[in-house]
């Protein structure tokens, strides 16, 4: 019986200034612990306002750098196409440096300038836009000039005043042209 009477005892509740005296007790080890987590928490905030500065400042020069490219490419945009003339401009001053040309001469000089000019022009996209009679006006591509009486349908490219060009998919100038006017009567 004595064995069941520690059992009971030791089973009882704590009395009600035991539970004062335990939790007196208790904060004081939270209290240390909060301590300890506001430390690694601000040391944490630490280390995420100086990854954040970090990446701010990564940002920043990524942009500068991508402003500084793009303003040399605009600079330099022509470069190629400018290299691509230069034997263009070469062969015109070889030409005017002759002090007795003669007619075969200009003409295969000019000719040889003409395919050197044709092949800068097919090597950077910059293509012809020279429709043939008969075909019909395209006002994204062409410009007419004038209506003139022909024995073609109406509103087709009569005759080519003067070529147009595009670059790649964009009209640089269009073609000049002649179209045919309705037929009247």
């Amino acid at each position: 019986m004595q064995e069941q009477d520690q059992n009971n005892q030791s089973e009882q509740p704590l009395p009600a200034d035991a539970a004062v005296d335990a939790e007196a007790v208790a904060p004081a080890a939270p209290a240390a612990g909060a301590d300890e987590r506001l430390a690694a928490a601000e040391a944490r905030a630490q280390e995420m306002e100086d990854a954040f500065l970090r990446a701010r400042a990564e940002t920043e020069n990524m942009r500068r750098r991508s402003q500084e490219e793009v303003a040399r490419a605009h600079k330099f945009a022509v470069e190629g196409f400018a290299e691509a003339l230069l034997p263009v401009r070469d062969a015109l001053e070889m030409a005017l440096k002759i002090d007795t040309p003669s007619v075969e001469s200009l003409k295969s000089g000019v000719d040889m300038t003409l395919k050197q000019m044709a092949s800068a022009f097919e090597k950077h996209k910059l293509l012809e836009v020279n429709p043939q009679p008969g075909e019909k006006l395209d006002p994204m591509k062409h410009q007419a000039l004038s209506l003139v009486p022909a024995e073609q349908e109406p509103n087709t490219v009569v005759e080519v005043l003067q070529k147009g060009y595009m670059i790649a998919d964009r009209l640089l100038r269009p073609a000049l042209v002649t179209v045919a006017q309705e037929k009247t009567g």
